[in-house]
């Protein structure tokens, strides 16, 4: 199993892709900006450059970690040390009879889902208690990672 840093890069761009929907203030963008106390005034203000190049390391930061969720070779490496060279004959059987199993952008995409789920929404739930910001702000700002997290896992998963 090698990194696809493409497939990483795709995933880590989908989610500016998605965000550009999610928050358009024709789906949740308006909602957003009220429940976040922010405003297009104040966003005007800001280095949109530093904004959506830091959204990209920390989207690549995520893909990086999914590609361990979503893709279940990657648990057979990890059982050997990742040094192949020195893996039992057995790993290699494994991988000759499930090297592509479960490969598919909806594989992933259901992977990406239940990290979006029950990793993602309870981080920003946990935080979203102590800064005291409405269940709506949850449920976008969390939605947004379970769609993404879903849309990252799929492409991760199916790009061999």
């Amino acid at each position: 199993m090698e990194i696809n840093f493409l497939a990483l890069a795709l995933a880590s761009l989908s989610t500016l892709v998605v965000g550009a929907i999610w928050y358009h203030p024709k789906v949740f963008g308006n909602i957003w900006m009220k429940e976040s106390g922010t405003s297009m005034e104040k966003m005007q203000g800001s280095n949109m450059a530093l904004i959506f190049g830091m959204s990209l390391l920390y989207a690549f930061f995520i893909a990086f970690v999914l590609q361990m969720l979503v893709i279940h070779q990657f648990g057979a490496m990890g059982m050997i040390g990742g040094n192949i060279a020195e893996a039992k004959p057995s790993y290699a059987a494994f991988m000759a009879d499930y090297g592509t199993e479960f490969r598919t952008f909806k594989h992933g995409a259901l992977h990406g889902f239940m990290t979006g789920l029950f990793f993602a929404l309870p981080v920003i739930g946990v935080g979203s208690l102590y800064e005291r910001r409405s269940w709506k702000y949850v449920l976008i700002a969390g939605g947004y990672w379970v769609v993404t997290c879903m849309i990252m896992g799929g492409i991760i998963c199916a790009m061999q």
